[in-house]
């Protein structure tokens, strides 16, 4: 049986969550339909995006449900530059984001103009809110930032980030897929006495990492937020995602959002204290072993290693020889070992930014899967190493 530790890049799926799915598919209607059974199916959906806007945070109306957390992005990212005020020709963007963010930036830059202002990170990984609201000028379209970083687990100060944004008047949009389910995620509360089209606008989720069903996930967009859509046809959900509403997965993400904010804190404490023994374990075993990201103020299940002279594909096959199921970043690079561009935004050269292991414990895991590891890793470094 394999050991289970890359959660960051999707975790499985709860047996509640399932079973929602199972119920709701097989409820016949479409929700966008006027007769009995499309209202059944409209009724579902919107309990669903009832009990979901509770766990973020937010007004019902402001869930837009989508396929996952590159779709929300995407659809923030681009749908809050096509809707940009006139002159406003900037994207701030913190080093260290997700693909999927990058991704859609370059985008925008390649084939629509757009000039990128970057905020650099702290050694850490952490985006310091001073940098940010120094790269907010007057010619922002809009910015972005992650919630935690997902390969370092490094919490940011999403309420000042948020600040940061309102203040200048750019409308912002967070990325709280790596947090979701390990850390408050609170649109209201963040975006705080902020009104119009600025400051916190838009916030991405995604269902796979909390264990619904791989495919579902929401973004939450203010009523006054200014957005394009990047799908028409049907005008569904606010006009901002038209297209036929998926009542079973609304219905399981929904499930899921409710059970990992139910035992968030308590999972949180557990997790903790497995990450935290793991950390000093390997520290004792392989003491050249550098933990990246802060030591305190990290997401619960995340422990991100540089393991000098050791090349990170090497790591991973080694690992997964023996059965253990570890990555070196970002699962959403196609396979192509690359080097980190997170540990190269921390200030790290690229030869250390390819000598990476990400480890990530969810819900699964348990005392076992640390000691395997722990049992593991010394030797696969030391043969990944040339020792």
């Amino acid at each position: 049986m394999t050991v289970y530790l890359d959660h960051a890049a999707t975790t499985p799926l709860r047996p509640e969550a399932r079973d929602a799915w199972l119920e709701a598919s097989q409820a016949v209607g479409n929700p966008s339909s006027i007769h009995g059974a499309g209202q059944t199916a409209r009724r579902m959906l919107e309990d669903a995006r009832e009990r979901l806007a509770a766990v973020l945070d937010c007004q019902p109306i402001e869930v837009v449900l989508t396929s996952g957390g590159t779709e929300s992005i995407n659809l923030a990212l681009k749908g809050l530059w096509w809707s940009r005020p006139h002159g406003a020709d900037a994207v701030v963007l913190p080093d260290g984001e997700h693909h999927a963010t990058l991704d859609a930036v370059s985008w925008l830059h390649e084939q629509q103009g757009a000039r990128v202002v970057p905020v650099a990170l702290d050694r850490d990984a952490r985006i310091l809110p001073s940098r940010f609201a120094e790269a907010l000028d007057a010619g922002a379209a809009l910015a972005t930032a992650l919630v935690a970083n997902n390969e370092a687990g490094t919490v940011n100060d999403a309420r000042a980030l948020a600040e940061a944004a309102g203040t200048a008047g750019v409308p912002l949009h967070l990325d709280a897929v790596a947090a979701f389910g390990h850390r408050p995620v609170r649109f209201r509360a963040w975006r705080g006495q902020a009104g119009g089209a600025a400051g916190l606008v838009a916030l991405s989720v995604s269902g796979h990492k909390i264990g619904a069903p791989v495919g579902t996930g929401a973004l939450v967009v203010s009523r006054d937020a200014g957005l394009t859509a990047l799908l028409h046809g049907g005008g569904q959900q606010r006009s901002l995602r038209a297209g036929t509403q998926d009542v079973a997965g609304a219905t399981a993400l929904a499930v899921a959002a409710e059970l990992a904010e139910a035992e968030r804190d308590s999972e949180g404490r557990r997790l903790e204290r497995l990450r935290d023994r793991l950390i000093a374990e390997l520290s004792a075993r392989i003491p050249s072993a550098v933990l990246l990201g802060d030591a305190a103020d990290r997401l619960p299940g995340s422990v991100h290693l540089h393991l000098p002279g050791a090349p990170g594909e090497s790591l991973l096959y080694l690992l997964d020889m023996a059965g253990i199921a570890v990555s070196t970043g970002s699962a959403c690079q196609a396979g192509v070992p690359e080097p980190s561009h997170v540990v190269m935004a921390m200030g790290y050269d690229e030869r250390a930014a390819r000598q990476v292991l990400r480890i990530t414990l969810g819900r699964t895991s348990t005392a076992a899967d640390v000691d395997a590891l722990v049992a593991a890793l010394p030797d696969a470094y030391r043969r990944a190493a040339g020792g």
